[in-house]
């Protein structure tokens, strides 16, 4: 069993950069759940031209706003990968 430490990081830096790694997590864990389903309709036939295009204009625009918040933070793709333990890591990489 790990022990938790006697005090608890309070560095206002060090809990902003904690809270946009957990908030970058879920969002990165939404775009890839929004990916896989935007190539199931594209595989299952049911998007127009210009629904694809949207589609892959957004998921593009999501994925560049995803890199700048990434590297404000100082932050890799691997640091939003959380490791469920025997499940494995919660995020395809």
């Amino acid at each position: 069993m790990t022990k938790l430490p006697q005090r608890l990081e309070t560095d206002a830096d060090h809990v902003e950069r904690d809270l946009v790694r957990l908030v970058l997590t879920i969002v990165e864990l939404v775009r890839q759940l929004m990916e896989r389903q935007a190539l199931r309709r594209l595989d299952a036939g049911g998007l127009s031209d210009d629904q694809v295009e949207e589609l892959g204009l957004g998921l593009m625009r999501l994925e560049e706003a995803m890199t700048t918040l990434r590297s404000r933070f100082d932050l890799t793709p691997a640091d939003l990968n959380l490791d469920l333990g025997p499940l494995g890591s919660l995020l395809d990489q």
